[in-house]
């Protein structure tokens, strides 16, 4: 038998720089590509600029585009290729190796004016895919521009210091000599260490979204982490000012980032969108699990956060309807007691401590804060989701909460849990373990989870309810009148949870 012959795209097989600069592969990029006006391909005077070049894979695509559209217009192939690849696309590498990567992709020369590259009209061997050297500007142990650690990347020149020439500087428009830009359009990274504890690290993909309407394109459209819709250190900002722009046509989201980066685990899933400069109106958003799509078209802003499926959204807003105190006012803030992960309990105490991994005695000279909790039956859960970084299984189903237990006066936990409500009765946080564990709340807080950690403001949309009686799905399915749709909805989701 003769063997099929394979020539696979080498872009399609690149190694990520890391979960934070993600390499994206040529048939997503063809996805979002496909989002922009078709028009836009025969267009010979359109400039495309990727401000964020990895791989270059962008801009070559763009370019495999522009050689079919511009056909006609211009019949000599290498004419043609020089007018597109001097005229139309521009691309600002992240490092100077990705510099010479993108130019190798798009000009096949990693000089631009090589003995090989198929543009012979550049006298320079950047072309227009630049990179220059850039530093951080510290100022109190961060950059002014993208939040770095000084401790952490203020090193020798030898070394990669994440300074990215995009958004280092006040006016972007100079980078290419005030050239107006018809697309912006790019996969920015997504993340540095921002010095804190452990691995804390502070999202900076905004920061290319915001630069970028700096250049006031006709169209914008970058892949970025999903958790700017309810989460994420620093974003509060870009959230509202995403939210409110009613010139986002339409927002493509895979809320298992696996179906669009193979091998790629980011909490939360991943976005793509459609920023469009005379656009005023809805949003068509299309939510991507599995190779099943959900669509709706509604406003970004119904929400302080954004809701991720259209039934979601006309779930919480008839629940709404009942004028009802939210959960979030209920639950503590991390550690309800002042103690840590590392507390163990002690030789003998007053108190009886939980933790992860047990239980036993401690002295109530230790607790500083929430005394007033200790003589209660309180209802705990772990403050870590039982979904890792926020994503359904295969079936596209979620847990969202782990152990729900009650504690009876005189025990307390540390910081590993946080308590969802306190009361003199046993009998009320009964009902409460209860209601936590229908599908209808797991549904209500999974709106808002797009990382493993469970706060309280992941209870901004769970009713409050009348504890002294118990609750079930079926009878909250009643109570806020939902259809039989949007009840097969919140089942499809939520994965069933002990009721014991």
């Amino acid at each position: 038998m003769q063997a099929t012959n394979y020539n696979p795209d080498v872009l399609s097989c690149l190694a990520n720089l890391s979960n934070d600069e993600v390499f994206t592969p040529p048939v997503l990029v063809n996805q979002i590509l496909d989002i922009l006006p078709v028009e836009l391909w025969s267009n010979k005077e359109a400039k495309f600029l990727d401000p964020v070049s990895k791989s270059g894979v962008f801009l070559r695509e763009i370019a495999k585009r522009l050689m079919l559209g511009l056909e006609k217009q211009i019949p000599d192939i290498q004419e043609r290729i020089n007018h597109i690849y001097k005229h139309q696309l521009y691309g600002i590498a992240i490092t100077e190796l990705t510099s010479l990567l993108s130019r190798r992709s798009v000009y096949c020369s990693k000089t631009a004016n090589g003995k090989y590259s198929v543009c012979d009209s550049f006298d320079n061997e950047q072309g227009n895919i630049i990179f220059d050297s850039i530093e951080h500007s510290w100022k109190n142990g961060k950059c002014s521009y993208c939040g770095a650690s000084q401790e952490v990347y203020d090193r020798d020149d030898i070394l990669e210091t994440h300074a990215y020439q995009f958004i280092h500087t006040d006016n972007p428009e100079k980078i290419f000599k005030n050239m107006r830009f018809d697309v912006i359009v790019g996969n920015p990274p997504y993340q540095l260490n921002d010095g804190g504890f452990g691995k804390s690290a502070a999202p900076m993909y905004h920061k290319f979204v915001q630069q970028a309407k700096k250049l006031n394109p006709r169209y914008l459209t970058m892949i970025i982490p999903s958790r700017w819709f309810a989460g994420g250190k620093g974003l509060d900002e870009f959230r509202s000012e995403m939210l409110n722009d009613n010139r986002i046509k339409k927002l493509i989201d895979y809320w298992d980032s696996t179906d669009c980066f193979p091998g790629v685990d980011i909490a939360g899933g991943i976005c793509y969108f459609l920023w469009e400069k005379e656009y005023s109106g809805e949003c068509e958003i299309i939510n991507i699990h599995r190779e099943k799509e959900i669509r709706s078209i509604r406003p970004l802003n119904e929400f302080h956060s954004l809701v991720r499926f259209g039934t979601a959204a006309d779930v919480i807003k008839k629940i709404r309807l009942h004028n009802e105190e939210n959960m979030s006012k209920q639950v503590s803030s991390r550690k309800p007691f002042g103690l840590g992960t590392n507390i163990r309990p002690s030789n003998k105490g007053d108190l009886i401590l939980v933790w992860n991994g047990g239980e036993g005695p401690i002295e109530i000279e230790k607790i500083e804060v929430g005394k007033e909790l200790i003589e209660k039956w309180k209802v705990i859960t772990s403050k870590v989701s039982y979904d890792h970084g926020g994503q359904p299984d295969k079936e596209g189903k979620r847990r969202v909460l782990s152990r729900i237990e009650i504690l009876p006066p005189n025990t307390i936990c540390t910081e590993t849990y946080i308590i969802a409500g306190s009361f003199d009765d046993e009998e009320s946080s009964r009902n409460l373990v209860g209601y936590l564990k229908t599908k209808f709340v797991r549904f209500l807080i999974s709106q808002l989870s797009f990382s493993q950690d469970i706060t309280k403001d992941r209870f901004s949309f769970v009713p409050v309810q009348n504890y002294n009686e118990s609750w079930t799905d079926v009878k909250l399915y009643l109570k806020y009148g939902l259809t039989a749709e949007e009840i097969e909805f919140i089942e499809s989701m939520i994965r069933p949870m002990d009721l014991g």
